[in-house]
């Protein structure tokens, strides 16, 4: 079995390549922003948690998103194959076998669930299986390859996590977390569609009926303008409803302004040349340091008031 070198040259310790392959299933990079609003709903729920469960908590919400990825890409292998950003996945690149991608992310999923249980409540366990099962099933399965309303229904699946991190606190689910749920829930489609105008041409030859794909660039545009309307209404819901302060508030209100400029300049262009499309690409990376900035300012809100 092939190894290399994770320490300086010279050094003896070697980690066998297949290890990497197993944490490349869990698509790391995206688990940042899974976990980090995990913890700010866990951080920003009322009551009190041992700092080792919550941390215990926190790592189920990890493998429990990991599994789900793990799945994604056992079921999709033959898709990422066809698509330049997907193909160096180990999957299709051969370097590793469907059956144990299929092994590890049922096994994963298994255990996250189990030991939310057992170190949080039942309650986070159900809501994490849940979106294991929503992601793999009703995204994966089910909505991708099938529509390209996909990512507006299947967006759901991400939109979990602080819902788990609240309910491993409280036992319970309120208004807040579900404001939470909502926010990152009508974020997904402009931030995908952002990513998805400068790789239509994978999906397209992948067979992926992505919004790019089926309907044009330019009604796609208009899509991400409408479902960044309404995604600022859903960042502004925490403050009207009166469950966050004036630090949420005003992070809100700049942070979505800035957005909703960023996906006007979006609207306005009529780019097909994805080496071209600069704002597209602004705006996909921004979407990301924007709910980094939101879920921030909640749980600085929360810790202010208390």
């Amino acid at each position: 079995m092939a190894s290399s070198p994770i320490m300086s040259e010279g050094s003896a310790f070697t980690i066998p390549a297949h290890w990497r392959d197993f944490v490349a299933l869990t698509k790391p990079r995206v688990m940042t922003l899974v976990v980090f609003t995990g913890l700010c709903g866990l951080l920003a729920a009322p009551g009190h948690i041992h700092p080792v469960l919550a941390f215990t908590a926190i790592l189920c919400i990890a493998l429990g998103a990991g599994a789900a990825a793990a799945l994604n890409q056992w079921y999709e292998a033959d898709i990422d194959a066809k698509m330049k950003r997907t193909a160096n996945r180990p999957l299709p690149a051969g370097r590793m076998d469907r059956q144990s991608a299929l092994h590890f992310g049922v096994g994963l999923s298994f255990f996250s669930v189990l030991l939310m249980g057992i170190a949080a409540n039942w309650l986070a366990a159900a809501v994490l299986a849940v979106s294991i099962l929503f992601y793999v099933f009703v995204y994966t399965i089910w909505l991708k390859p099938r529509t390209a309303q996909n990512i507006v229904i299947g967006g759901a699946a991400g939109a979990f996590p602080p819902v788990i991190g609240w309910a491993a606190v409280t036992g319970d689910i309120s208004a807040l977390p579900i404001a939470l749920f909502m926010l990152i829930f009508f974020w997904t489609p402009p931030h995908f569609w952002a990513l998805a105008l400068f790789v239509k041409t994978d999906y397209a030859a992948a067979g992926i009926p992505m919004l790019p794909v089926v309907s044009g660039e330019v009604a796609t545009r208009r899509h991400i303008w409408f479902y960044t309307a309404i995604m600022a209404v859903a960042a502004m819901a925490p403050v009207l409803l009166r469950l966050t302060g004036p630090i949420y508030g005003t992070t809100a209100l700049l942070g979505t302004a800035l957005f909703a400029l960023l996906a006007f300049q979006v609207l306005r262009r009529r780019e097909s040349d994805p080496a071209r499309m600069a704002p597209e690409k602004r705006l996909f990376k921004y979407s990301i340091l924007y709910l980094f900035l939101l879920f921030g300012a909640v749980v600085v809100d929360r810790w202010v008031a208390a």
